[in-house]
C-alpha cells in the first residue's frame, strides 16, 4: 500500500513545481521532499518530473498520476465532509407508529424536532405495534412507537407512558341493555388476532370475568372506535382515544384497568447511539407527556 504522505508530497510538488515551496506547505525539509519522490518513483516504476535548468516539469506519467491522486484526494475530502456533517442529525429518520399515535403525539414532536435539527428528513409510517416492530428489526424504521410490550431481544425499548384499558359501549346501547347482556349478546369490537395489545386486551376480559362469543376484528384503534360509536357493541380501547367522547357522553366506561397500557419507543440495540435517533429520542422523552 503506498505511504499517504508520499501521495501528498507528490501533490504538492506537482501543483507549484517547486521543491522549495512545496517543502514550506508540508513543513518538511527540501530533502525529504526529494526522497519521497525518488521512493514513489521506485514504487510506481515511472519518472513523475523532469528539471530544465532552475525548472521541475511533470512528466507525461506524471500528469496521469496526479490527475488520479487529485481525484483521490477530492473523494477523501467529500468523505471527510459527509462524515463531519454526521457528528450532527443529518439525513432520513424513519418512524413507524400506529395511525393514533402519528396523528395525536407525533404531529407535535415532529414539529419540534425539525425546527431544532433542519438538517434532517423525516418519514413517517402508520401502521400497527406489530408492523412497527417489523419495520424496525428489518430496518425499514429507524425506530417505533409502540403501543403494548416489546420482548424482542434485540431492541431496546423506552417507556413513554401508561394510560388505562377502558370497556366502553355508547350511551344509546347503554341505556337499552343491561350489562351482562350487552356483553354476552352483543359484538366485542376488537384488535385483529395476534396483535400486539391483543394479549393485554385477553387479559382484562378475564379478570372481569367475561368471554364474548361473538367477535369484530379490527387493524386499529380508530376503526374499534368508530365501529362502536355506530352502536355495534362494546369495546375495550385506550382512555388517550376515548376520554373526549367520555366526557362528551358519547361513549359510557363500562370498566376501567388502569395503567394496562404501556406506550413505548423501541429501537435496535446496536442502533441507539446514531445521532438522528439519540436525538429524536431525546426530543421525544422531552415533549411526549405534554401532549398528552
Amino acid at each position: 500500500m503506498m505511504d499517504f504522505r508520499k501521495l501528498k508530497t507528490f501533490q504538492a510538488v506537482a501543483d507549484c513545481l517547486n521543491l522549495t515551496k512545496a517543502a514550506d506547505q508540508l513543513g518538511y525539509t527540501q530533502p525529504t521532499i526529494t526522497v519521497q519522490l525518488q521512493s514513489l518513483e521506485s514504487e510506481l516504476g515511472v519518472t513523475l518530473f523532469n528539471r530544465i535548468g532552475n525548472k521541475n516539469f511533470l512528466t507525461p506519467s506524471g500528469k496521469v498520476v496526479k490527475q488520479y491522486i487529485d481525484q483521490a484526494f477530492d473523494v477523501l475530502d467529500q468523505m471527510e465532509r459527509e462524515l463531519r456533517k454526521m457528528e450532527n442529525p443529518h439525513g432520513l429518520l424513519t418512524i413507524a407508529a400506529p395511525e393514533f399515535y402519528c396523528t395525536h403525539y407525533l404531529s407535535m414532536i415532529i414539529h419540534s424536532y425539525i425546527s431544532q435539527n433542519p438538517q434532517v428528513k423525516l418519514q413517517l409510517f402508520s401502521c400497527d405495534s406489530n408492523e412497527a416492530m417489523k419495520k424496525v428489526a428489518s430496518s425499514e424504521a429507524d425506530l417505533a412507537i409502540i403501543a403494548g410490550p416489546c420482548h424482542s431481544p434485540t431492541m431496546e425499548s423506552l417507556l413513554l407512558g401508561k394510560e388505562d384499558l377502558i370497556l366502553v359501549t355508547t350511551k344509546e346501547m347503554y341505556e337499552a341493555h343491561k350489562t351482562r347482556d350487552l356483553l354476552e349478546k352483543h359484538p366485542f369490537i376488537t384488535y385483529k388476532s395476534g396483535s400486539n395489545l391483543q394479549k393485554l386486551v385477553n387479559e382484562c376480559l378475564d379478570e372481569y370475568g367475561i368471554s364474548p362469543t361473538n367477535y369484530i376484528e379490527c387493524v386499529s384503534d380508530e376503526t374499534i372506535k368508530r365501529t362502536v360509536l355506530y352502536h355495534t357493541g362494546t369495546a375495550l380501547l385506550g382512555s388517550a382515544l376515548i376520554e373526549n367522547d367520555l366526557k362528551k357522553g358519547v361513549l359510557v366506561e363500562l370498566h376501567r384497568f388502569p395503567g394496562k397500557i404501556e406506550t413505548s419507543m423501541v429501537v435496535l440495540k446496536q442502533r441507539m447511539d446514531e445521532k438522528n435517533i439519540k436525538s429524536f429520542a431525546d426530543n421525544v422523552k422531552g415533549i411526549w407527556k405534554t401532549c398528552i
